[in-house]
């Protein structure tokens, strides 16, 4: 049995995402995967990404990602578009915690999984939104 293209398998991740689906995520997951933040901060492994995304999609409940360019050469996929949400306080989401910002991701691929997500975004005005000023 083929596995899927590295294309199809990055757009998925970010349907995954699109849904909030910690499952689905990790269901496309390596066990070893790696998450590299825009800051350089380093995660690995399927099982510190599934607690990782359920605490980002409880801070950040109406969380999306869209793409614009989609680039793949062999097992990496590079795409761009951008990111946003809203930072949820006390259960509400007040349209001045509310960001966008563009961003980009780099997916490796291996045997059909993604083993390395990393994400290139200025997170620092939801960093801002979340009273964590410095980096």
């Amino acid at each position: 049995m083929d596995s899927p293209a590295p294309v199809d398998v990055a757009l998925a991740f970010l349907g995954r995402i699109n849904a909030h689906d910690v499952e689905g995520l990790c269901a496309l997951m390596t066990e070893d995967h790696i998450l590299m933040d825009g800051l350089g901060a380093r995660s690995e492994g399927r099982e510190m990404m599934r607690k990782g995304w359920s605490l980002y999609f409880s801070c950040f409940p109406d969380y999306r990602v869209s793409h614009e360019d989609v680039l793949s050469r062999g097992s990496t996929v590079l795409l761009t578009g951008s990111a946003e949400g809203t930072f949820a306080r006390e259960g509400k989401l007040p349209a001045e915690n509310h960001g966008r910002v563009p961003a980009a991701w780099k997916a490796v691929v291996r045997v059909g999984r993604i083993a390395e997500w990393h994400v290139y975004a200025d997170n620092q005005p939801a960093r801002k939104i979340m009273g964590w000023d410095n980096p």
